[in-house]
Parts: structure tokens; sequence; C-alpha cells
């Protein structure tokens, strides 16, 4: 078992109180759809636009406080909703838009590697300008310093995004990097499970934008990374317990729909 019983313990009291509170706060569309209610039964229109409530609370509310939980024994630090820091100096600005205008032409490959020490050349030169980078997700140290920022994403992100995602990416390096130079700074995008599976993860609608090796992390990668070998399939099964101990009460709630 790679999960200790604290953690298991606070994983699933995390799952149990999220989806209790969105029975207390849920208030279901008020639209009226007479020809689904009357082919399907209300009480399932309601399930399915509950679950597309449910999954937009799930980042916020319950993944980002369980990958601290997993991480907080295999690292350093592990904190969720983080700031990565708030200044980034002109030349920094200047670099990170010529590597934005080489991937969007495809005029050169994503290396996160090369794009960090670009950045990392020029991240005190010229004035620091006050910036407001989107917030971490979850950010990470490990125990040689290394610094992990990751921006967790829906299983099915809008592909048209993904150039903000990447900017956001290089930012959080050129604001860490203007605090101290030498950080050893990674920044990735994590995609809590892949809808495709047993199929292999679409990455390559992600290809030309992001480096794939260093800054997509796809389920097991992630939690795996987080916890350790075997994180994953332990995060699973704590859900399907809490899933089965709370049926009674999920059954009761949509009941309440028919």
């Amino acid at each position: 078992m790679t999960l200790t019983k604290n953690q298991i313990l606070y994983i699933e009291d995390v799952i149990r109180t999220c989806l209790r509170d969105k029975f207390l706060n849920y208030k279901p569309e008020s639209n009226n759809m007479p020809f689904h209610y009357r082919l399907l039964g209300k009480d399932r229109m309601v399930l399915y636009s509950f679950i597309h409530s449910l999954n937009t609370a799930f980042g916020t509310s319950i993944f980002e406080p369980v990958a601290v939980a997993l991480a907080q024994l295999r690292f350093k630090d592990a904190k969720r909703s983080a700031t990565a820091g708030n200044q980034i100096s002109e030349e920094a600005h200047k670099v990170i838009q010529t590597i934005m205008n080489g991937l969007i032409t495809g005029k050169k490959e994503p290396n996160k590697a090369e794009e960090i020490e670009a950045i990392r050349e020029v991240c005190n030169k010229g004035k620091l300008n006050t910036v407001k980078p989107p917030k971490v997700d979850v950010l990470v140290v490990s125990h040689d310093n290394s610094i992990f920022l990751f921006d967790i994403k829906t299983a099915k992100p809008n592909i048209g995004n993904f150039k903000e995602f990447k900017r956001t990416l290089l930012e959080w390096v050129a604001t860490v990097l203007a605090q101290n130079p030498d950080a050893k700074i990674n920044t990735c995008i994590a995609i809590p499970y892949n809808p495709y599976e047993p199929k292999p993860y679409e990455r390559w609608t992600m290809k030309g934008l992001l480096d794939l090796d260093y800054e997509l992390k796809v389920a097991d990668e992630f939690w795996n990374f987080l916890g350790g070998e075997g994180s994953y399939d332990e995060l699973l099964d704590c859900f399907e317990r809490v899933g089965i101990e709370l049926r009674p009460e999920i059954d009761e709630y949509f009941s309440k729909f028919k």
C-alpha cells in the first residue's frame, strides 16, 4: 500500500464533504425541458445537471487538496492555490513572446529546458514589472529544492486555450526566476484522468505548444508523481468506497425529483 491510513481517511473525508456540500447547496437548473422530462424522467435530468455541476467543483474541492495530501509525505513542501511570484523583467517578457511566436507559427518545436534557460538568462534584466499571473493550483518542492508548479485542467481542456496555458507556464517560470535566478523550476499542466481510457490520452492535440515530456502529466503520471507508484489506483479505490458508503444518501437525494 502506497498511501498511509491517515492519508486515506483524509482523502475520503474530502470526497465525502465535497459531495454532501454539493447536496446542500445545489439548486437544479430551472429550465423547463418537458420533452426530456417525459422521455427520461426529471430525476435523471437532475442527475445529469448535478454531475455537470459537480465536475466544476472537483478541481478546487477535491483534486487540489487531495494532491497536496499525497505530496506531503514525499516532498519537502506542498501547498495549493499558491502564488508563483508577482514580478517579471522586461527582457523576460520579450523572451516569452519570442518563444510563443515561434511555437504558434510552427517555426520552433517546444523544448522546456531551452525555454527555461532562455528566460533565466534575462530574468533580472531591464525593469521588473509587477504582474498577476494565474494562481498555481498545486506547488510542491522536492528535497533537493526542485520546484514543481501544476495547473490542473479538466480532462478535455479546450484546445483553443492552450496558447494561454503555455504562456502561463512560461510566466510562472519568469516570476520564480525573478526572485531566485538559480531556482530549479518546473511548470506543468496536469490532467486528473484519461477520458479516452483504455486508449492513450490524445496528446497530439497539444503537440507544437507543450513539451509533452516535461509539461504534461495525465492520470497516473500526475498522481503517482505526487504520492508514489500505485497512488492513482488507491485514489480511485477511495472514491469507490465513499460512493458505496453514500449511495443511500445519493439515492434519497435524487428520489425527491421523481
